[in-house]
């Protein structure tokens, strides 16, 4: 009994994933807050500091998105179509999506103040972590 727990807990901390929000090694910004996070991808800021800024997300059923939205946005994906209609009637529409990590990465690496999230596995020295998750 007591193998077969410790294999439960194996499997659940094997299967947790975490990721990175990050951006260009080319860009000044060294860290952010979740609630500066929140703030860029929910389309009320567009700058930090001197540079801007431009949020990336994947497309809309990834697991990371979900799991992004739920600890990062803290909305649900209700809340968070509710939000997007009502931001739309004032002329906002949400950020851009991608449809792979690759993707993400490759449009964070080439597009300046470009803002995004892959797992942390990929991080490597073409993008810059400013958070993790």
């Amino acid at each position: 009994m007591k193998q077969i727990a410790l294999l439960c807990l194996l499997c659940i901390a094997l299967s947790a994933s975490e990721y990175s929000v990050v951006i260009s090694k080319k860009t000044m910004i060294s860290a952010v807050t979740a609630q500066q996070i929140r703030d860029i991808f929910l389309m009320k800021r567009h700058s930090l500091g001197n540079q801007k800024v431009i949020p990336v997300n994947l497309l809309g059923q990834d697991i990371s998105r979900i799991t992004f939205e739920n600890e990062i946005l803290k909305m649900d994906r209700d809340h968070l179509n509710t939000y997007w209609i009502k931001q739309h009637f004032q002329g906002t529409t949400p950020p851009i999506t991608q449809s792979s990590y690759d993707s993400v990465k490759m449009f964070v690496q080439n597009v300046e103040g470009a803002i995004g999230y892959i797992p942390s596995s990929m991080v490597d020295n073409g993008v810059k972590v400013i958070y993790e998750f």
